[in-house]
């Protein structure tokens, strides 16, 4: 039996959606509450989220939580798919961008933000998707908001998968009203909406907007289908390709390169944070008159400051990478993880969601389950992140456990162990606190 005090149920219960819309006069008094549930469960362990590691992404780390409390352990809670973070190569591109461009765009795009490295770089993503041309973001986040915000005006309509990402939602919020969810990867609903809009309005656009791979569910659009569609209706479909480009498809590119997309997708978004080791995006387009408007209309691009020179020499250093046979290799490594990691949760009785990516969300259910496994994995040894309601829906927490290609199989068979065994101890510790309402009751 461990040794963990007993939670309050109030630590338990509750989710961020509750606080989301505070009331009050006072601006900054009516965010207390919130500051009251969420110290709740930090004072209990159950708030493992603003970590920091002392050495970056590595797949073994040393971490600390905003209390201060450290632990050390293995790393599934990264985004560095290809483990590029770590490259020598890409260290040293970093060391030689430095000495060449200084640490700093010190402009925007519009102005005289760009370098060399950005300008070879927006030609390599363009060449890369076989687009006519791209635009560079300092972020990626964004990217997905500046590039529906910058093309979309309130009259016009979105219609979008429901469990696109929050940058993406964002963005629609800002552009219309006129915005419509369809249910997840359901091409029939989402025709749906087409239809009905184009009913009653053949004047105005419409942006559909989905993933290339979701990272919560690790599933995947069946993007002809999509852009045929759009197609049909008279619409522009728009991609966000932020956890595939790179890491998976053949050549790395995504699953636009392996449902033989290239250059057929009206706009392409993507991120350099998951594979690339590096901040910064890109919006990949078929007509250079969209980037060009999009400089110019795209607050996230025309009134931010580039990419910083070094993020965008790493970035074409890991673009070279990989479409080199190195760049191969790691991708096998990365896949060999994947399939090994579920393989083997599943033969520790645990189940995750999805097709095999570098995204292996291991099933929890409830909320409370979840956060006493998360309180248990930092001592075992195991750093991982925690998703809750409202970010994935109710009862459905997970553990999203994000692949390296240097995982180790040491690491995969210690990350296994110690997640089964948190589990293990947390039903027990749930089952045990449930005891006196169930007696209670009867």
């Amino acid at each position: 039996m461990d040794n963990y005090n007993e939670v309050p149920a109030a630590a338990l219960a509750g989710s961020m959606r509750d606080f989301r819309v505070p009331a009050g006069a006072d601006l900054e008094r009516r965010v207390g509450s919130f500051f009251k549930w969420q110290n709740l469960r930090r004072q209990n362990g159950l708030w493992p989220f603003s970590r920091a590691t002392d050495f970056g992404p590595r797949t073994e780390v040393s971490a600390a939580d905003d209390r201060g409390i450290g632990m050390r352990g293995v790393n599934f809670a990264s985004q560095d798919y290809l483990s590029m973070s770590s490259n020598p190569v890409i260290k040293q591109t970093a060391l030689e961008a430095i000495e060449r461009y200084g640490v700093h765009s010190a402009g925007s795009p519009a102005l005289v933000g760009n370098t060399t490295a950005s300008v070879a770089l927006e030609r390599k993503i363009a060449e890369f998707l076989g687009m006519e041309d791209a635009l560079l973001y300092p972020t990626g986040w964004g990217a997905g908001y500046g590039v529906i915000r910058g093309l979309v005006r309130s009259s016009d309509h979105i219609v979008m998968d429901t469990l696109s990402h929050t940058c993406l939602q964002e963005g629609a919020n800002a552009a219309t009203r006129n915005i419509y969810q369809f249910r997840h990867l359901d091409i029939a609903h989402c025709r749906r909406w087409l239809e009905k809009i184009r009913s009653s309005d053949t004047e105005n656009g419409i942006m559909v907007v989905t993933e290339g791979l979701f990272s919560m569910d690790s599933d995947t659009p069946d993007l002809a289908a999509m852009q045929e569609l759009c197609n049909e209706f008279n619409a522009t479909l728009m991609v966000d390709v932020a956890h595939d480009l790179g890491a998976l498809g053949p050549g790395g590119r995504g699953f636009i390169g392996a449902q033989e997309m290239l250059g057929k997708v009206d706009i392409v978004m993507g991120s350099f944070s998951k594979t690339f080791a590096s901040n910064g995006g890109f919006v990949a387009v078929k007509d250079r008159a969209i980037k060009e408007y999009l400089r110019f209309y795209s607050a996230p691009a025309t009134f931010s400051n580039a990419m910083s020179p070094v993020n965008a020499a790493i970035v074409l250093k890991a673009f070279e990478i990989i479409e080199a046979p190195e760049g191969a290799v790691l991708r096998q490594e990365l896949m060999t993880n994947v399939l090994s990691l579920r393989s083997q949760l599943k033969a520790a009785g645990l189940d995750y969601y999805g097709d095999p990516s570098a995204i292996v969300c291991v099933k929890m259910g409830t909320e409370g389950l979840a956060r006493l496994v998360s309180r248990r994995l930092p001592d075992l040894g195991l750093l991982a992140n925690l998703v809750e309601y409202p970010a994935v829906g109710k009862g459905a927490a997970r553990f999203r456990m994000q692949v390296m290609a240097k995982h180790s199989a040491q690491n995969i068979a210690d990350a296994v162990t110690r997640i089964r065994d948190a589990r293990l101890e947390a039903e027990i510790e749930l089952a045990r606190q449930d005891a006196p309402a169930i007696r209670a009751v009867a």
